[in-house]
């Protein structure tokens, strides 16, 4: 290229840049620096500081020895789970229950709406529902753990570990543990590949050669628990694990329970041999030397017999990781001197790992990830947003794209929900396992701020990429999702404010569902979404929709009175009633999740935005409430307060060692609360569509030198 073509080249890109306003330069960040100094060390048992290992769609739980040896003591801390998406069970419907067993009707503009829920009692209603709600449940698929013995032969106990040290290597995804046994030494690393279902381990020690160090290998059943680890080691006769050997070096574990079965591959390397030992149980031992090296794999399905190997296996992450993280969005607090952005870039890289491994896969994931279950393991689609949307903001639209093809999976039935009801398009379920099916709930069912999230990560994809592929695509999922919405709304008299009627319960989920009227933040997402649908019909040189057009115009707005939002429409003492201050805030989420619609009011917003800071139970908030506050301030241009929200210091606002979103005993993480911070921290960095301050989340007082690269605008 000659000289001048050269400099009106780069007049041409300097002037394109400086039309995208609050735009950050890149910074040249040292990545390498900037992830690893956010490792994990642990040098203590600590139940609640276990590590895992994954790859979106299965993930593997390790305690302080690298591998899964005291899975009982654990069993209240960060769970050691082996969890995939696909690994589920359904215990045999052997009373013939139906779901509309469990269904209620409500009176919904002159016709008998049906709604899955939990009836009061034990009758058949209720047991159906329970059956319907507990199944299917997702697996634990089995317990590595190293089998130790002293030097007498008894079992080495949790207390007995001596100077452990264990590292999480983030930039690598390798999990590497150290630790001695009556002065004698052990080296545990442990890997998962990044395409398989497959845990990788090495371990050294001269325990090996005396054979007080083997491998064992642990099946439970399941357990129809809503939060529980989801292993039941105490009935052995109600599944059968069978050993097939398949070479000198491997082996095969068949699983089965009830009418659902998995198999276990196993392969080492060296002179050993793998043995069942007593029902479920199985160990493998050296015949020689001071390591074992093994690969597993589960599978639903008869696989190959030859794994990867360790090898493999490390140079598979090494490469795999080295992409993902040279490739997202990072942001870089190391020249900020006020003390709380260390806090922030901890809790954001690990946040990216911890959603990398346990959300990043085919389904939508339960709250709880692929450690232990919650909810029976199934998804809640109205925390999707939570979980997944955060990933295009960071760079990764390719993940948000995996997961929404799932959608195409469950439309028949989220069709057949619609039309059982009497609406048009699709409704779209809230407590869901892998087949879409809706789980009964007296909450739930009732919850619809689920509905537009499709409609909002398919917009996320297209401003990605600007394809037409990803509206052809998603299009008809997009615009049956529209229809529903525009046919959920209801007319006045007058036909000039359309409204959101009961039954219906709010994001703010106490308030009653046979009473609620116009809640904010549902409202905001209703005008918002059809007019996305809108705009996608445009680009594909299709008419506009006449009544989605009207109703998104037409929307009622937020009702407010003494310059504060409501809570709903119909509740005048929000603010005055102990009892309304109470769950997630999410009239926030109206100036926040969304941009600032022209009826709302930014001032009022702030009103109600300052009022909440003071006086909300936050006690009773949970781990996305911070940054669905922290993103309101932001858009309010309120820094300062957006700082405070996402760090506020509460219980569920706990981020652990291991950076997971601490919520209570019942809950020891939340990943809705890390998928949340990380939108929260692209919205502060990068703005928004119109923002023409440069990271707006931060106050300009000198102390927040926020350097970052490769984060995308939001909405």
């Amino acid at each position: 290229m000659c000289q001048c073509g050269l400099k009106t080249k780069l007049f041409l890109i300097a002037i394109a840049l400086a039309g995208c306003q609050s735009t950050q330069k890149l910074s040249q960040i040292d990545r390498f620096a900037l992830v690893n100094r956010h490792n994990v060390v642990v040098e203590a048992p600590d139940t609640l500081a276990s590590l895992s290992v994954g790859n979106g769609d299965f993930a593997f739980t390790a305690d302080i020895t690298g591998l899964q040896t005291f899975y009982t003591e654990y069993e209240r801390g960060v769970t050691l789970g082996t969890q995939s998406n696909w690994g589920w069970h359904t215990f045999p419907n052997t009373a013939n229950y139906t779901e509309m067993e469990s269904a209620k009707y409500w009176d919904y503009r002159g016709r008998q709406v049906p709604y899955w829920q939990q009836p009061p009692g034990d009758g058949r209603d209720a047991k159906a529902a329970n059956y319907f709600r507990e199944n299917p449940q997702r697996l634990q698929l089995g317990v590595i753990r190293l089998l130790l013995k002293k030097a007498d032969g008894t079992e080495v106990k949790l207390a007995d570990i001596e100077k452990p040290r264990q590292e999480l290597n983030i930039w690598e995804g390798r999990i590497s543990s150290t630790f001695s046994v009556e002065g004698r030494p052990v080296r545990v690393e442990v890997f998962c590949h990044q395409q398989k279902d497959l845990v990788s381990a090495r371990i050294n020690s001269p325990l090996i050669a005396s054979g007080q160090l083997k491998v064992e290998w642990i099946f439970p059943y399941a357990v129809p628990v809503n939060t529980h680890s989801g292993s039941d080691f105490a009935s052995p006769d109600k599944h059968q694990s069978v050993l097939r050997s398949t070479g000198d070096r491997s082996a095969k574990i068949l699983r089965t329970l009830d009418n659902d079965h998995y198999q276990v591959n196993i392969q080492w390397e060296g002179d050993g041999q793998l043995a069942e030992t007593e029902k479920h149980h199985f160990v493998l031992s050296s015949n020689s030397g001071n390591t074992i090296t093994f690969s597993c794999l589960f599978s639903p399905q008869d696989q190959p017999d030859k794994l990867p190997t360790f090898a493999e296996t490390e140079k598979n992450n090494l490469e795999s990781w080295k992409t993902f993280w040279e490739t997202s969005g990072v942001v870089d607090f190391s020249k900020c001197t006020d003390p709380r952005a260390k806090e922030l870039e901890r809790r954001f890289v690990l946040s990216q790992y911890l959603t990398k491994i346990q959300n990043s896969g085919s389904l939508p994931p339960q709250e709880t990830g692929l450690v232990y279950n919650s909810w029976y393991g199934k998804a809640h689609l109205e925390m999707h947003w939570w979980h997944t949307a955060h990933f295009a903001d960071w760079n990764h639209p390719e993940i948000v794209d995996k997961q929404l093809e799932w959608y195409h999976r469950i439309y028949p039935k989220a069709l057949e929900t619609a039309q059982m009801q009497g609406f048009k398009g699709v409704r779209w379920p809230k407590m869901v396992g892998p087949d879409g099916a809706n789980s009964p709930s007296s909450v739930g069912n009732y919850l619809i701020w689920q509905q537009p999230h499709l409609i909002y990560m398919a917009e996320q994809l297209y401003r990605s990429k600007q394809s037409d592929g990803v509206l052809n695509k998603y299009k008809d999922l997009v615009f049956a999702t529209a229809e529903f919405m525009a046919d959920f709304a209801v007319p006045d008299s007058s036909g000039e404010t359309y409204h959101l009627l009961p039954p219906l319960i709010p994001a703010q989920e106490h308030w009653e569902r046979s009473t609620t009227i116009d809640p904010p933040f549902e409202l905001a997402y209703w005008h918002w979404a059809l007019g996305v649908a809108q705009l996608w019909r445009e680009r594909l040189n299709m008419p506009k929709d006449p009544l989605w057009e009207n109703v998104r115009v037409k929307m009622a707005a937020p009702v407010q009175k003494d310059s504060v939002y409501l809570g709903i429409a119909n509740a005048p003492d929000s603010y005055t009633n102990p009892k309304n201050m109470t769950d997630h805030p999410m009239v926030l989420g109206t100036v926040g999740m969304l941009p600032i619609w022209d009826k709302v009011d930014p001032e009022i917003m702030r009103n109600t935005l300052k009022l909440i800071m003071q006086k909300w139970d936050w006690a009773t908030t949970w781990g996305w409430d911070y940054p669905m506050v922290a993103m309101c301030a932001t858009r309010l241009n309120e820094p300062e307060l957006a700082l405070e929200a996402l760090l506020k210091e509460v219980q569920k606002n706990t981020y652990l060692k291991n950076g997971h979103n601490y919520q209570s005993p019942r809950l020891r993480i939340y990943l809705p609360g890390n998928g949340g911070f990380l939108k929260a921290i692209a919205l502060m960095c990068a703005g928004w569509d119109g923002c023409t301050t440069e990271n707006p989340g931060f106050p300009k007082d000198g102390n927040w030198n926020v350097k970052w690269e490769g984060l995308k605008r939001l909405p």
